[in-house]
Formats: C-alpha cells, sequence, structure tokens
C-alpha cells in the first residue's frame, strides 16, 4: 500500500500546466472536488455516499458500506484559449488529478487515504520595452512545479446521524521560478534570477456531517469543514548574477546567493459550508460555499499586496432513472450536471480574478458491480482582458474511475 501511495505521489510531481495566472502566490491552487462531483459543479461538502470517497470532508467516511474497499483514481485534460490585448494563445494540459482509498473499521469508524495536487506552476511570459539610451529592453519570467497532498483520515459516528472526521495533510513539493533581463546591446548586462522553493509539512482538515432522515430513504445532510492557519516549513533559495559579453567572451558576476534554507509560509485558515438533499438511488442535490482568507498568509514573513480572499459558490445534482432497471442500461446511468463561482485568490491591477464554469456528466455503471467510471465535461472562463490582463476560456474533460469490491466477506461457495 505504501509503495502504491509513493508510486503516485511521484506522479503528481510532474503535473503540466501553461497558465500566466500560475505566477503568483504558490501557484494555480486545485479545488477539492473529485470523481463523481467533478460533474455536479465540485459541490460535495454535504455528500455523504456508500460506494464513492468524499476526501473534500473527511466526516464523509463513515458512510462508505461496511463491506467495501473503494479504490478511486482520475486524470483530466484541460484546453485553454487565453486573449489579451496583445494577443492569443492555445495550450493543452493533460494531468494525474486524484487518487484514494477507502475501507472500513467498525460500523461506527471508516478511513480513508490518498494523493492529490495542491498548486500547479507552469508559465513563460516575455515582454520588451523602449529605455532612452539603452535600446529594447527584454524581461522574461518562467515557472514551473507541483506541490501535492497526501492524507490519511478518519471519522467516527459517536451517535445516529452525527459523523464527525479529520485528515492528517503531508504537503510536499518544489516550485522553481526564473527572472531574465537582457538588452539589444550585448555589451549592456544580463541579469538572471532563479528562486527555489521546496514545501514539506503537516496540516490538519477537521469536517462534520448529520444527518438528517426526513423520510424513508430521504435525507437531508449538512456538512461542515474547518482548516486552521498553518505554519508550513519552506526551504527557500536564491540565486543571481549578471553577465556581460565583450567580444566573444562573456564574464559573469554572482550579484545574490542564498543556499537552501528553512523558512515559514503562512497557509490562511479556511471554511466550508454545504447542504445536500438525497433520495437514495434516485437524486442527490449539492451546493457549497468555501472561503479561504489568503490577504492573511505570509511568505517568509511578508504578506503579498498581489493576494487577496478566495470564495466558491458550487452547486450541482445527480439524478438516476431507475437505479436497479434490469430491461435499460441507459436508466442506470446517473446524469449529473453543476455550476460554480470563484473570486479567486489573485488580485492583479485592482483586478481580483474571476472565474465561472458550467459542467456535465454521467456515471457509467460497470456490469454486475458496484464500480462505476466518472465522466465529467467543465466549461468556463477566469479572468479579465481589462488593464492588460488575461482571460482563459477553458474546456476540461475529467475521467475517474471509482472502483468498489466486498471484502471482509466469508464466502460459502467458490
Amino acid at each position: 500500500m505504501f509503495l502504491i501511495i509513493c508510486g503516485f505521489s511521484g506522479f503528481a510531481q510532474n503535473n503540466n500546466t501553461t497558465s500566466p495566472f500560475s505566477r503568483y502566490g504558490i501557484g494555480d491552487l486545485h479545488h477539492y472536488g473529485y470523481g463523481r462531483t467533478a460533474a455536479m459543479g465540485g459541490a460535495s461538502l454535504g455528500s455523504r455516499h456508500s460506494v464513492q470517497i468524499n476526501s473534500a470532508n473527511p466526516a464523509s467516511y463513515t458512510s462508505n458500506d461496511s463491506l467495501s474497499f473503494v479504490f478511486d483514481f482520475g486524470v483530466d485534460g484541460t484546453m485553454s484559449n487565453y486573449k489579451s490585448d496583445q494577443g492569443k494563445l492555445n495550450t493543452n494540459d493533460v494531468n494525474f488529478r486524484y487518487f484514494s482509498l477507502s475501507w472500513p473499521v467498525t460500523r461506527w469508524l471508516g478511513a480513508a487515504m490518498g494523493v492529490q495536487p495542491f498548486s500547479d506552476m507552469g508559465y513563460e511570459v516575455a515582454f520588451s520595452e523602449e529605455l532612452s539610451g539603452s535600446g529594447n529592453v527584454y524581461h522574461s519570467y518562467s515557472g514551473e512545479g507541483t506541490t501535492s497532498k497526501a492524507f490519511f483520515g478518519t471519522s467516527i459516528t459517536p451517535f445516529k446521524g452525527l459523523s464527525v472526521g479529520a485528515n492528517l495533510n503531508y504537503l510536499f513539493g518544489r516550485l522553481n521560478q526564473n527572472t531574465g533581463i537582457g538588452f539589444d546591446n550585448a555589451q549592456l548586462f544580463y541579469i538572471s534570477k532563479t528562486e527555489g522553493t521546496r514545501l514539506r509539512d503537516f496540516t490538519l482538515t477537521y469536517g462534520l456531517q448529520y444527518d438528517l432522515e426526513l423520510k424513508k430513504n430521504q435525507f437531508l445532510t449538512l456538512g461542515v469543514t474547518f482548516e486552521r492557519q498553518s505554519d508550513v516549513t519552506a526551504l527557500h533559495r536564491v540565486f543571481t548574477y549578471k553577465a556581460i559579453t565583450v567580444g566573444s567572451s562573456t564574464l559573469s558576476d554572482t550579484l545574490e546567493l542564498i543556499p537552501e534554507s528553512k523558512g515559514i509560509i503562512k497557509l490562511p485558515s479556511t471554511f466550508g459550508i454545504g447542504l445536500s438533499y438525497a433520495k437514495l438511488n434516485k437524486l442527490e442535490i449539492n451546493a457549497d460555499y468555501y472561503y479561504a482568507g489568503w490577504s492573511k498568509a505570509t511568505f517568509y514573513g511578508q504578506t503579498d499586496a498581489l493576494l487577496t480572499n478566495q470564495s466558491r459558490f458550487s452547486a450541482g445534482f445527480e439524478y438516476i432513472p431507475e437505479a436497479f432497471s434490469i430491461r435499460s442500461y441507459l436508466k442506470r446511468v446517473k446524469y449529473r450536471a453543476g455550476i460554480h463561482q470563484e473570486n479567486s485568490y489573485l488580485k492583479l491591477n485592482d483586478h481580483q480574478i474571476k472565474e465561472f464554469g458550467i459542467s456535465f456528466g454521467v456515471g457509467v455503471p460497470f456490469p454486475k458491480s458496484k464500480s462505476t467510471a466518472n465522466f465529467a465535461v467543465e466549461f468556463g472562463k477566469r479572468g479579465t482582458t481589462k488593464d492588460n490582463l488575461v482571460r482563459d476560456n477553458y474546456t476540461k474533460l475529467s475521467l475517474y474511475l471509482n472502483l468498489s469490491d466486498y471484502w471482509f466477506v466469508k464466502r460459502k461457495f467458490d
């Protein structure tokens, strides 16, 4: 089991992104909605399901079937069209997104573990300007890297209707950023700066769900999650040098060299609340609100003026025409749709970067099994072309495989 986790951890460290928004903060942050809820706007804080893993709220682990072992993983591909006043750019990225497994311990205690990306960085930005007496000055910025979250969580049901749980998270990963300044005149200095950051530390996410039975097989569930402000160990290094070309020779000189040293990045406190209505094997409707106080986050003791508080609203539903139909396979398919609106943690040129998306998908059941292949497509836009900013119109395709098997059952016949 440990080797499987390590293998997926290594894969998670090779995620690709080409987003100019990933230049700031700790890169593009990932939302918590995976698996079946990716097609439901990501809304999942109140969701409880017997054979689906909901790592967004650790209190949900007690909802898993007491005889089932559940394994969930997936990938997605994003096609983006970036547009600004200066031009357009089309990109395509395909990445691992999620791996988790869940199992029962007792009827009142459940557990889960997994790995998922926390943030991605990957950008290349360049522009030039003309300075009097120096000619054209060329600026280039690039960055790459991924931070990931490995988690182990448990939840208990102290009494009927209430579940509480927690995830112990381990954040890890590396981010690299490069800056260059050059001139038309080779006899002028070229300046290059490389900055690297490695994260490695533990955080805790707490969750609660209260399940109210309205009538037979119909439930209303309130879900709450909370994560306190956390000090995360960051190993930081900086190397800056200048170079000048004289004839056929290039001379360089180190301007700044800070060996990798330990610092602290203070991640913000977060809060989420969700409401879910479920009619078993027929209908589920979810709505979430999520908030993260990034304006109070600090990087090596300093706040970042480009970061602001993040908030997100998401809602979605799942409908099954006839879950146990014998004659029609299509009636057993789970049909899903959702929306989300997010105010991101970036504030650039006095504009908070906003995102809006709609999603659709299906859950295709495997024959004679509780396993499901979950497909989702999301259409959205992020950012604006105002004040020299960039707008991203994107399409995201996702595939998550949910594999369920009966454990702890003694067979009477082989």
